[in-house]
């Protein structure tokens, strides 16, 4: 497994907000390369317990090590726990973060076996069961992890209007690093 530099992570972060001073990239002006302090193991085992699941290990370590988001991919990383609004600058969660702390729901096995292309319409909710949402891309997309079977530890990316739920990216190492070495660079054009 691919472990984490929360100092790396935040050099990455600090140079990607002098790059992007007027948070014009996707995104950046709702996580503002700002990463929130990592969980304590008794709130991510709280969370796993509550929810009947174990959390792919890169994405466990990942919020125990580097942060609970939100500086991330798209509009940034979902929250895994609850948001503080007295640290958290107003920065919100949607419908699919509480949707997905419904009881059973993470822990209900992932009902795809391969990519589902196209208009997905109302079976999108049942399409998504275990799998968490991790990132807002707008328009009704989001990016999910995939909780259990054969797929877990997967990226997907669910646009149920257009492109279906299809895998985005093979972990969740891989999905967040290519966006942080992303926006680290100097913009082309």
């Amino acid at each position: 497994m691919k472990t984490w530099e929360r100092t790396t992570v935040g050099a990455r972060l600090r140079e990607a907000a002098a790059l992007d001073g007027a948070m014009e990239r996707f995104g950046a002006d709702t996580h503002r390369y700002r990463m929130r302090a990592p969980l304590p193991e008794a709130e991510i085992r709280a969370f796993e317990t509550t929810h009947g699941i174990t959390l792919p290990p890169q994405y466990r370590s990942f919020v125990a090590e580097v942060g609970d988001g939100p500086a991330g991919p798209a509009h940034g990383l979902l929250p895994l726990i609850t948001p503080r609004p007295e640290t958290d600058d107003g920065w919100a969660v949607d419908d699919e973060w509480a949707r997905d702390r419904l009881p059973g729901r993470l822990a209900s096995p992932f009902p795809l076996t391969g990519p589902a292309p196209g208009r997905l319409g109302a079976t999108a909710d049942t399409l998504t069961r275990g799998t968490l949402a991790l990132a807002d891309e707008g328009c009704g997309m989001h990016v999910r992890l995939v909780l259990n079977g054969p797929h877990a530890g997967e990226m997907w990316l669910l646009d149920p209007d257009w492109g279906g739920f299809t895998p985005w990216e093979r972990d969740f190492h891989t999905w967040f690093t290519k966006w942080l070495t992303a926006v680290s660079q100097p913009s082309q054009g």
